[in-house]
Parts: structure tokens; C-alpha cells; sequence
């Protein structure tokens, strides 16, 4: 394991894999799984591992556990069968690491908080951490070194912040990601947080961990906003909400343009909910 002095000289990039090693925890009911599992890949496409039972936290617990893979984004499903451990459920993503020891120093060094320190699960290593701003993720490895598809859409981390720690939050993450804002708006679209009156500040950043959208606003969000953790890009939006509402998905709001995309919001059944979008020249 290197000192912090050590691996302030590292390229922190190197910590990280690939956006189609990212993915989405989903916590749902164990008799909601299965529907979860037909709704989201009847509308993304894509595959499932086999469905194990498992404790993966470092306190006794028991969940169902399986990986969705689809080519517009990946997702950890969890179904607890016991009541899940505190913090867990409250991680949005895991993010596959080349060195889980060298990435918690990183994450450490770049601002964050251990919130869950490293331990061991069937097939690896984690840990939690939390960015300023509340933000809570989980860094994985594994003892065999997984190999996936590139993604054919790279989907976005959504994270809702206030305008008291965006700028604290966005450094600490560009330090630990090497990555860069490849947009910063101060006067966004409220529409985009479903008030179409107002504006707010959105930053867009991309690393190699993939993509991530920033909102940094008052708080003052109406149902669904801000239970959103991904945002996933396809190439027809229509086509995609037709797929999403035949097999058991609620579109929540509808098609808005704004920012060069089209997008809407989406409920699987177990409650997941979903920003999906599409991007057009206009």
C-alpha cells in the first residue's frame, strides 16, 4: 500500500478501469427482483449473471445479488433478505478499482471519508466512502480481474448537491477521477429539475470512470428528482419508454427537451427510478 506522499506522484486515473465496470446498486423487495430484472432488460436489452444468496457486507446479513448488463449501462441488484446493514443501500454506484488499498488513500487524500472500511465479500474486496456533499459510493476489486464489452452509451452519474458543497465536491472528485468538466452551466433549465421557471447550476465531468452530471440547487425538488442516481443515454428516447411501459415501468415525466437532450423519467417496478435520455443536434 502507498503512502498518501507516495500516491500523490501516481496519476490517480490509473485507479480507475472503465465505465462498463461502473454500475448502479438497486436495493429492492426480494419479491420485486424478478420483476425488476424482466422490466429493465426488456427495455434496455442485455443480460443477467446467474441470481447467487450472499452476505456482502462485512455484518451478518443475507441478499440475493446478480449483475444486469445491458449495452447502455450496468447495475448491481440487490434483494435483501434481512435487514440491510447501516450505511449500505445508501451507495449509489461501485466503482472497479485496479488497487482497492491505493484507491481508498486517493479517495482519502482527494477529500473524501471512509465510511466503511475495507472489507472482504465472496468474489473481492470493498469499501464505502463518502464525497463532501453526502455522497456516498463503493470501490470494489476483484481476485479475478473481470472482463466486459465497452458500453455502446456511457450513462451518467446523477448527483444532487447543494450549492454549499459543489465546489468542494467537484474538486475532491476531479482529484481522485483525473477527470475534467467538460461543461459547467451556472444558469441551467429548471426544467431539468422540474421547475421550468428557474435555473440552476449543472456541471457535466468525464473521467475514466465515465460520466457524471452535477446539480448543484436549493433543495426544493419535486418528486422524482433527486431519487434519480443514473442517468442512461439511448439512441430513440419513444422507442425506449414504449419498451419501458410494455414490460411494467411507470414513465413518471414525461419528454422534456433541454440542453441538447430529450429526456424523461422512469420507475421500474421495485421503485428504481431512472433518467433516461437521448441526445439530438438541436
Amino acid at each position: 500500500m502507498q503512502t498518501e506522499a507516495a500516491l500523490a506522484q501516481t496519476p490517480h486515473a490509473e485507479v480507475g478501469v472503465g465505465a462498463q465496470y461502473d454500475t448502479t446498486h438497486v436495493y429492492v423487495d426480494p419479491d420485486k427482483v424478478d420483476a425488476f430484472v424482466t422490466s429493465f432488460l426488456g427495455t434496455f436489452g442485455g443480460t443477467s449473471t446467474k441470481q447467487v444468496v450472499a452476505t456482502v457486507t462485512p455484518t451478518p446479513s443475507s441478499t440475493t445479488s446478480q449483475l444486469l448488463q445491458t449495452p447502455v449501462g450496468t447495475v448491481s441488484l440487490f434483494g435483501f433478505k434481512t435487514p440491510i446493514p447501516y450505511p449500505f443501500g445508501a451507495e449509489r454506484t461501485g466503482y472497479l478499482v485496479t488497487d482497492l488499498d491505493n484507491a481508498v488513500v486517493a479517495a482519502r487524500a482527494a477529500g473524501a471519508s471512509v465510511v466503511v472500511e475495507t472489507f472482504p465479500d465472496p468474489i473481492g474486496r470493498d469499501a464505502v466512502i463518502q464525497w463532501p456533499g453526502g455522497i456516498n459510493m463503493q470501490l470494489y476489486w476483484h481476485k479475478t480481474k473481470p472482463d466486459y464489452a465497452a458500453l455502446d452509451k456511457v450513462p451518467e452519474n446523477r448527483v444532487y448537491v447543494s450549492p454549499d458543497a459543489v465546489d468542494k465536491f467537484v474538486k475532491a472528485f476531479l482529484t481522485f477521477s483525473d477527470g475534467k468538466v467538460v461543461s459547467d452551466d451556472k444558469k441551467a433549465s429548471g426544467i431539468e429539475i422540474g421547475r421550468p421557471n428557474d435555473t440552476f447550476h449543472r456541471l457535466r465531468i468525464e473521467s475514466v470512470f465515465g460520466k457524471m452530471t452535477v446539480l448543484a440547487t436549493d433543495g426544493y425538488l419535486p418528486y422524482p428528482y433527486g431519487h434519480e442516481t443514473t442517468g442512461y443515454e439511448v439512441s430513440d428516447l419513444a422507442a425506449t419508454l414504449d419498451k419501458a411501459k410494455a414490460n411494467g415501468a411507470t414513465v413518471l415525466v414525461d419528454p422534456h427537451t433541454s440542453d441538447r437532450r430529450k429526456a424523461a423519467m422512469v420507475e421500474f417496478p421495485g421503485g428504481y427510478v431512472a433518467e433516461i435520455h437521448s441526445l439530438s443536434s438541436q
